[in-house]
């Protein structure tokens, strides 16, 4: 149980030290104006108090990952404390912050506006297609996953389908309406319920007598599948999330004050690992070992053990809610993030109600489509999709930090693990090209050393043949 609280501890001082440094790094300026007050529009720029935008951007950002793969990630055992606790400092916090106070310097801008101004036009149209097909697929995901805990809790006539067009039926809503009309009120509503749920399930945990095992490099896996890289795709939003750089513009577009910066990015990151912290802390110790854990099933029916079993009827409820409200508040958000996209590519005005509907409803059919395919699949994808992201968002942080004469190791060093780990993922996986780990693990680590090699040559030219783009000041 020691190792669980130290990587608590772990998460919070790197808010307190390694927040502190990002900030330093990143050279944020409390004079500076920011979109939310130079472009107000009453519809996506509205400033917000920081607390509620700190609310909204961790039950944003904090989908089903953080609790579906932070379930699959403990059957490598406790090896995945150490990527949670690492991972969500180093990479998953860095990189939530820097896409977020970047879109604050680029008028609220989403990712590939972003990625054209650092790495080209080209880069932009492969971004942009990658971010549209995650954000759909985390909307579908975020479909299916809670709808089917919620058949749960119902009578047999709310079945899983009726619940899909339901939170469709709201996603909807939230995807056109302003933010701060459906978004903004009631989150402080699903966030008490986030609260109970991780005040209970962990309390429970600890409280209950159950073991929790100490941290081990040890692969646990029941079918002994390997740590690398499978487990860092696995256990993706509880340490790095591409889609995170698809949710930290909103909040871009709500930011007062660039101080703010560490509290609304980086600090819900953090949130979130804690959260990842403690479903894979519950899951090991519930089950007892890695292989009654396998044997419990997939990720929704060990939610609903661990809930029902630890806390009770009335308990277990109120936990599985709380797990609900994660899908639910980040599938909204990807819909509506899937439309600021969509409107910036084709210069859809979204001041008018008329482009809303043109972009939002094709946008939800489809998504309501892909609700019909298998869930398995649909989340392998959107975790290599996800994960691909990040690292294209990681290297334009660096070339942001370059251009800007900031120290890019920060962002550096993790855009290059995060390239090894999703090209070696895509070569071996069933749904990439099933190659050998003899195969992709060096082929893997090449492409991220020679991506390494191309940035430091870049980083080794005269100053003054590194263009500072006239948006990105210092």
């Amino acid at each position: 149980m020691f190792s669980f609280f130290a990587a608590i501890v772990v998460l919070i001082l790197g808010y307190l030290f390694y927040g502190k440094l990002m900030e330093k790094v990143f050279g944020f300026n409390p004079e500076r104006p920011v979109p939310a007050i130079e472009k107000k529009d009453g519809v996506d720029y509205v400033p917000l108090p920081w607390y509620k935008a700190f609310l909204i951007q961790l039950l944003n950002i904090a989908g089903l990952g953080p609790i579906f793969g932070a379930v699959a990630g403990a059957l490598w055992g406790p090896a995945v404390f150490l990527w949670i606790a690492i991972g969500g400092i180093v990479v998953g916090a860095v990189h939530d912050y820097m896409i977020g106070m970047m879109s604050v310097r680029h008028e609220g801008k989403n990712v590939p506006e972003i990625v054209a101004q650092y790495m080209g036009k080209g880069m932009k149209y492969v971004t942009n297609v990658f971010i549209v097909i995650l954000l759909v697929l985390v909307g579908t995901v975020f479909v299916s996953g809670p709808a089917g805990l919620l058949a749960g809790l119902t009578p047999d006539f709310m079945n899983a389908r009726l619940w899909i067009f339901i939170i469709i039926a709201y996603y909807f809503l939230a995807t056109l309406l302003p933010i701060d009309k459906i978004i903004a009120p009631i989150y402080p509503v699903f966030g008490a319920l986030l609260l109970v749920m991780c005040i209970g399930v962990g309390g429970a945990i600890i409280l209950g007598g159950y073991q929790i095992p100490e941290i081990t490099l040890a692969n646990l896996h029941p079918r002994e599948l390997p740590i690398w890289p499978l487990m860092f795709i696995t256990v993706a939003c509880g340490a790095v999330s591409g889609f995170h750089s698809t949710q930290s513009p909103i909040m871009a577009r709500c930011l007062q004050n660039e101080k703010l910066g560490r509290k609304v990015f980086f600090g819900p990151m953090i949130v979130e690992s804690v959260i990842a912290m403690i479903w894979a802390a519950a899951s090991m110790a519930f089950f007892g070992t890695t292989q009654a854990l396998a044997d419990a099933g997939a990720a929704p029916a060990v939610v609903r053990g661990i809930s029902f079993g630890l806390l009770g009827t009335v308990g277990g409820t109120l936990a599985i809610l709380g797990v609900i409200v994660l899908p639910i508040t980040s599938g909204d958000t990807a819909f509506r993030a899937a439309r600021y996209v969509i409107s910036e590519f084709f210069k859809f005005d979204q001041g008018k109600i008329k482009n809303r509907y043109i972009i939002t409803i094709p946008l939800l059919a489809l998504g309501l489509a892909l609700t019909y395919i298998d869930f398995g699949i649909l989340w392998r994808y959107f975790a290599w999709s996800n994960q691909t992201v990040a690292a294209i968002v990681l290297w334009t942080a660096s070339l942001y930090l370059l251009k800007n004469s900031r120290q890019y190791w920060v962002t550096l060093i993790p855009a290059t693990f995060m390239t090894a780990v999703t090209v070696t993922y895509i070569l071996q996986a069933p749904e990439g090209f099933s190659l050998s780990t003899a195969i992709s693990y060096p082929v893997g680590i090449i492409v991220a050393i020679i991506l390494l090699a191309v940035f430091l040559w870049q980083a080794m030219r005269p100053a003054g043949s590194v263009t500072v783009a006239p948006s990105a000041g210092k």
